[in-house]
């Protein structure tokens, strides 16, 4: 598929709503398991928590991954926060890694995140940074 210099209002649309979608299940999860009487529930979910939103980045990504730099730019910004984080989940073993192109300037970043750091994304992150992902999509792909 060649590069994407804009996406649909349903696209959009359609991301903002998986993302909700999944957000609302995993809190209906985390109450159940307060509230069950085996403590290893509660344990699972911890352990659980990082894997399930490491890899909804990874989708977030998908949902727009041709997006072209000339809209996404280079500069430390939630597109290119995601980019970096799907490529260190996927090509360096969950450890954030910069590259030649992108510009992550820890300061400016959602997660605050620096080059290096062990990607372990809780839900308060993943949902932050999802906003400000499709905040941005919104604002430059119109």
């Amino acid at each position: 598929m060649l590069g994407r210099k804009s996406y649909t209002a349903d696209e959009v649309s359609h991301a903002e709503a998986a993302v909700e979608q999944l957000l609302g299940a995993y809190r209906t999860l985390a109450q159940a398991s307060e509230q069950a009487a085996d403590p290893r529930v509660a344990k699972a979910l911890v352990d659980f928590e990082p894997i399930l939103f490491n890899n909804m980045t990874l989708a977030l990504d998908r949902y727009f991954v041709h997006r072209v730099r000339v809209v996404a730019g280079k500069d430390s910004n939630p597109l290119n926060e995601v980019e970096l984080l799907a490529e260190s989940l996927m090509d360096h073993d969950a450890f954030l890694r910069g590259n030649n192109v992108l510009k992550l300037v820890t300061e400016q970043s959602v997660l605050k995140l620096k080059i290096g750091d062990r990607i372990r994304l809780d839900v308060e992150q993943f949902e932050k940074l999802a906003k400000a992902f499709l905040a941005d999509i919104k604002r430059k792909f119109k």
